[in-house]
């Protein structure tokens, strides 16, 4: 059973020999919030007072928001696909790269492929199948990178750091940040050696992100500038430019808001949508699975995210109504989208509303909806509010909602009090 967000508060607080009052003050918020977080009053809480709890207790925030649901737990250790994920990711110092089997040539063509299928397989949340494929692509990426002629090389290490950066967003996706960053600096050093001049950028994007998990957030941000700066400065004239340029600007603005300053994060995320315009006369990137996710749709999906964790569901589902969605958007942000005008919907007392997104979620991501926290923590809330939606209960009961909080809360349809 998972750990309830109020008995992690509970126990990382005591064990930094914090009072509930002196880790408000520490954090710069409400007692009152600590209080109905540890009383399990409260299911969740947004993403800035996770970052300002984590800064006063000293953490990084995902030792607050705990495991993705839908990844199991191995009191005895790193299950058997992640053991090799991690021994590609760091293999023994010194060692050369293994020897292919007698008579078998690597083709960067078809490792390419195997690259841009496996990031098709995380945008899934088929995680399980990513672990199985990742270490040989790893392997042989590292092969490549380490024979034939300087151009061969520096098209091996592009796949490598590909390869390195994928396995780093697997980590993270898995809880494992420590793991992230090892792999995302070998990805970076890989980068600087490669042929593609925009890898190193896009690997920083990435870095920021596992950084925000790690709630070092002006790290994150001034990586994100610094980055995307460097995009611009060499004068922006491809597709492939401007979505990495507009991917580092929305991560700069995301750090800006879990910060807590929401009005620079919206002035740098309006900014980025509205130099998405320049995409309609670009010819599109090559292969969007292995570049940035930046587009009119990306953008609006982030400040709707933003809009919510600040306090402003009004303004979220103002930015969501009429969305449409770009063929490029991966299930992954579709689920971010449908999963905060759900919290958006509950935070405004709608829950009839809240429970058709969250339906609508599950038909169209049921893996991805399993491994969001936000997930449980929406369900949670409207299954102990005064009344239950009819829908809700099949949902909680995918959620394993029903064998966390047992009998709880009444049962009659109706709307839920907004979430505080």
């Amino acid at each position: 059973m998972a750990e309830h967000i109020g008995d992690r508060l509970r126990r990382l607080r005591r064990l930094a020999g914090l009072t509930q009052e002196e880790l408000a003050e520490r954090a710069g918020l409400s007692v009152d919030v600590l209080r109905r977080l540890e009383q399990k009053r409260k299911h969740s809480a947004r993403l800035p007072s996770l970052h300002a709890l984590a800064r006063g207790l000293g953490v990084e925030v995902t030792a607050l928001m705990g495991d993705p649901p839908a990844v199991a737990s191995h009191e005895g250790g790193d299950p058997p696909q992640l053991v090799a994920v991690r021994r590609a990711i760091m293999p023994p110092l010194f060692a050369p790269p293994a020897e292919p089997p007698a008579g078998s040539v690597p083709a960067l063509a078809s490792l390419k492929e195997q690259l841009a299928h496996g990031w098709t397989l995380y945008h899934s949340a088929e995680f399980d199948r990513l672990m199985d494929g990742l270490p040989g692509m790893v392997a042989h990426a590292r092969l490549l990178a380490s024979a034939g002629t300087a151009d061969q090389r520096g098209a091996g290490n592009a796949a490598l750091g590909k390869a390195l950066q994928l396995g780093g967003h697997l980590a993270i996706r898995l809880g494992k940040t420590d793991l992230a960053l090892a792999s995302l600096e070998r990805a970076h050093a890989a980068a600087g050696a490669s042929s593609d001049p925009l890898l190193v950028p896009m690997v920083a994007n990435s870095v920021a992100w596992a950084y925000q998990r790690q709630n070092r957030l002006d790290d994150a941000s001034a990586l994100a500038v610094h980055a995307a700066d460097g995009v611009e400065r060499h004068r922006i004239r491809t597709a492939e430019e401007l979505r990495v340029w507009g991917g580092l600007i929305m991560s700069a603005a995301t750090s800006a808001a879990r910060s807590g300053d929401y009005t620079r994060a919206d002035e740098m995320m309006t900014t980025a949508e509205k130099a998405t315009a320049r995409l309609a006369h670009l010819p599109p990137a090559s292969d969007g699975r292995m570049v940035s996710v930046f587009s009119r749709s990306s953008v609006r999906i982030e400040r709707v995210r933003l809009a919510v964790q600040h306090g402003h569901p009004a303004q979220a589902l103002e930015l969501a109504r009429g969305m449409r969605l770009s063929k490029d958007i991966p299930p992954s942000w579709r689920t971010w989208l449908l999963l905060d005008v759900a919290r958006a919907h509950t935070d405004l007392g709608n829950a009839e509303g809240a429970v058709k997104t969250l339906e609508s979620l599950r038909r169209i991501a049921p893996s991805w909806m399993r491994h969001h926290t936000l997930a449980v923590a929406i369900v949670t809330d409207l299954w102990n509010g005064p009344r239950r939606p009819e829908g809700l209960r099949p949902l909680a009961d995918f959620l394993g909602v029903t064998t966390r909080h047992p009998g709880t809360g009444p049962r009659a349809a109706g709307h839920s009090a907004p979430a505080a």
